[in-house]
Formats: structure tokens, sequence, C-alpha cells
């Protein structure tokens, strides 16, 4: 298996009326494809064409709503975030689908981009011809409070950093939506987004240094993700395993890391259980993932070419 040289054939803006969505498209081969992104607020897989051979796939990459080079951008304080909701962001996947004139595609989610991906794939499955999903997470109530609490066993001076944060509060993460996205001082916000993204960097500590993002990204990243996690996807805590049983008949791929501490594979394992035909590869690496991670990745992507 070899990475591709895929540069960008044209990129764009796309107007959804509340937001302007940059994007970029990646080959010109006859299946369609989109890559959701992490976060959210993550921006763009910058390597993700790489792993798209272009003379077979037409991928589709892009900045979702409030982050990258999309606008408004989260980064600005005095940008709302309101309108940023999971179904903002399907619709926002329909409209794309519908701009370039694809009938069906290929879709690839990484992190929260599976949860995205399967949000999409369950109100719209005969939209969709193949799945690949990385290290994704279902972010149902209980997994928001694992990320905020259960993970504190494993890294308590970590953790005790991270709630010292913010008011104390049942509900740490909208505790953090509180504070980042409606603290009247300034600074508590910033130190807000710091201690999130000190706890983020301990949960991947042992798979190897993270690196920084600008200041502006980091805010935009933080505001969106503490948002989406206090909502846990604006999902009930069944809601989108229950969905998954449609997506019967749709070739599906996942792989996670079994050593992934902010979002453990017992959800890979659910999701695979819900979803008749749906193939699991767990890895011995984390989150981000390692050389076994984009094996299995690479690998279902060209799988699914002749799907």
């Amino acid at each position: 298996m070899e990475l591709y040289d895929n540069p960008a054939m044209a990129s764009g803006t796309l107007d959804v009326g509340d937001a302007s969505l940059a994007w970029s498209v990646h080959g010109n081969g006859p299946v369609a494809a989109i890559g959701l992104h992490g976060g959210p607020g993550g921006g763009r897989v910058r390597g993700l064409p790489r792993r798209f051979d272009p003379s077979r796939y037409r991928l589709l990459n892009f900045d979702q709503r409030g982050c990258g080079q999309s606008t408004p951008h989260a980064g600005d304080w005095d940008t709302t975030i309101d309108g940023i909701t999971t179904d903002a962001m399907v619709a926002d996947i329909e409209a794309f689908r519908v701009h370039f004139g694809v009938e069906r595609w290929v879709v690839w989610g990484g992190s929260w981009g599976g949860t995205l991906a399967l949000a999409y794939a369950v109100r719209h499955p005969e939209r969709v011809a193949g799945m690949v999903l990385v290290s994704p997470t279902l972010l149902r109530p209980s997994d928001v409070a694992w990320f905020t609490e259960g993970a504190r066993r494993f890294l308590p001076e970590a953790w005790s950093r991270f709630a010292a944060a913010v008011p104390p509060a049942a509900n740490l993460a909208a505790a953090y939506d509180a504070v980042v996205n409606g603290h009247p001082d300034l600074e508590a916000r910033r130190n807000a987004v710091t201690q999130w993204l000190a706890w983020e960097a301990a949960l991947v500590a042992h798979e190897g240094p993270s690196g920084e993002m600008p200041e502006r990204d980091a805010i935009a990243f933080v505001r969106l993700v503490t948002r989406v996690f206090a909502n846990a996807a604006w999902r009930g805590e069944d809601e989108l395993l229950a969905g998954v049983r449609r997506l019967a008949g749709i070739p599906c791929t996942v792989v996670h890391g079994r050593l992934d501490l902010s979002g453990p594979p017992q959800m890979a394992f659910q999701l695979a259980d819900a979803w008749p035909g749906c193939e699991l590869h767990v890895v011995p690496e984390g989150h981000r993932g390692g050389p076994l991670m984009e094996a299995r990745m690479r690998d279902a992507i060209e799988r699914l070419e002749t799907a």
C-alpha cells in the first residue's frame, strides 16, 4: 500500500446560509468520497487525501463550521456558535452532496468525525455507499462522562487541574461550555481553553507528544468541543446506536485503538455489534493511532474502492 500524490484539484467555499465552508477536492476518479475531521473544530485532515488513490476517488475534504478556513470562525470571541449543532453539520454534508451532484459517496470519519459520519448515515442511508471510521466516538452522555470524569482514575493529578479550572459541577463539559462560551472575564475563558487542551493532551500523552495549535484555532477547538460535549451531540444515550441498525448492508470498516483513553474501544465493539456486517479492527495503539491503524485504514479504503 502506498501513499498517493493527491493535491487539490479545486478549492473554494460553499455558502450554507449562516456559514461559508471551505473545501478542496482531490482526485478525479469515479468513486465520490467525503472526509469528516475530528474535534469538532479540528479542521481538515491535511494528510487524508494521500490515503485515497486519485485515479479511483474524488475526495471532498472540508472545514466544518466554525474552524479552519470556514467562516464565521469560533476562534473570534465575538462569534456566536449557537447555530453549530450536529443536525446543522449533517445538513452541511447534504448541501455539499447536492452542490457537487453526488448520488452516493464513501464517508470517512475520524474521532468526532466518526460521530458526525454516523449521524449523517443514519439520517441519509440511501446516500452512503460505504464507510471507514477511525477512532470513532459515539458521544453519548456516558461517553462524555468517561472523557471528563471516568478517565480520572488513570490521571488523577491532571484531572485535578482540569476540574479546578471551572466551578464545581456534576457535568464538567457543561461547566466548561459555560465558562468558555459565556464567562464575562476573558482571562477565565482563556484559562479554561488552556486547561481543556491540557486534559486532552494528558489523555494521549502515552501516545507521544501533542503538537500545539495556533491560539485562534485552539480557541475555536475548545469552544466547539465543549459545546458539543455539553450537549452529548444532541443525541440520547441509545439514539445513535439504535439508528445504526438501519445501516445493514452498507459496507463499513471501523479501526480503533485498544489503548485509546479518550474513547475506549468498548464503543467500537458496541458499534460493530449494532451494525450487521460492520468489520472491526482493534489495534494495540491509542486514539491517534500509529502504523497498524494506518495500515488497516488504508486497506479498508482500497477495498471499498471496488465496493
